[in-house]
């Protein structure tokens, strides 16, 4: 993949890219975290992270996973802020990693898994940018559902920049939608609570407005993301429009659930390799 439409970075250096590739999926496979790419490629652009994310995708896809929509990170102020960065970044959904509403994770398949209530956007129709806004963004939605998404990293210790987490897809890991779909007529997405909590008590709130100030904005802001790489959103897919509150830690034994104001809730449990769950 070369650099994105309109980018001064310099060309993306193709056998870095699979060799870090292949060294993030590795990883993945042997549940054995790496040291940043950033320390030991300090000069890793954008655009290389981009294209090693792409690179593992296909890669994945070659062997049977299919695409059945993205993630967006980085949406909010304070993460954005961390990282020193001013916009959001984006990953691939998988088949692979979809778990259904109420079933358990085993976090012995996973490295550092960290739970996040998301709301979720089903797409109606195609979205493609540039020029894209929230309001050509509510015209393609057929509506949205409750959402967590289990991020994880190959990354050890969790220590990543910008670059890292593009590479390493967007620090994605496995996702879970509620059942319950509702159209976006009448919604004011911004003032959706949502109430996370672990074992049954709480462990943090949040609102659609922590997401760019409107998850509508972050699907607008990734259709045109998506056009700098000649691709758009398609009918049918999913779109995780990012983390409502900061990320809670979950190990084996433990139960999450998710609750929104007006959309439902969703659940997820999480076995440790003896198959012990809550």
């Amino acid at each position: 993949m070369s650099a994105p439409a309109g980018s001064r970075e310099a060309p993306v250096d193709q056998r870095r890219v699979r060799t870090l590739a292949g060294e993030l999926d590795e990883a993945d496979r042997g549940r054995l975290p790496i040291a940043a790419l950033t320390e030991r490629h300090p000069e890793l652009s954008l655009a290389d992270a981009y294209a090693i994310q792409q690179h593992n995708v296909a890669r994945r896809m070659e062997a049977g996973d299919a695409l059945v929509g993205r993630k967006i990170g980085l949406t909010s102020a304070p993460m954005q802020r961390l990282l020193g960065v001013e916009e959001p970044d984006f990953g691939a959904l998988l088949a692979s990693m979809r778990v259904e509403d109420g079933e358990a994770i085993d976090v012995g398949g996973l490295i550092a898994p960290r739970a996040e209530a998301e709301i979720a956007f089903v797409m109606q129709h195609d979205l493609a940018g540039p020029g894209v806004d929230a309001v050509a963004a509510l015209r393609a939605a057929a509506g949205v559902v409750p959402a967590i998404e289990v991020i994880d990293s190959r990354i050890a210790d969790w220590r990543i920049g910008l670059p890292d987490t593009i590479a390493d897809n967007a620090s994605s890991g496995r996702f879970v939608l509620g059942a319950q779909l509702t159209p976006l007529a009448g919604l004011d997405l911004r003032l959706i609570g949502v109430v996370l909590t672990r074992n049954g008590v709480v462990a943090d709130t949040g609102a659609g407005a922590a997401a760019l100030g409107n998850p509508l904005r972050c699907v607008a802001w990734l259709a045109n993301k998506l056009a700098e790489f000649g691709q758009q959103l398609r009918a049918g897919d999913v779109v995780l429009s990012g983390a409502l509150h900061a990320a809670v830690e979950v190990r084996g034994g433990q139960s999450v659930r998710a609750e929104f104001a007006g959309l439902g809730s969703v659940a997820i449990q999480f076995t440790s390799d003896e198959g012990e769950v809550s």
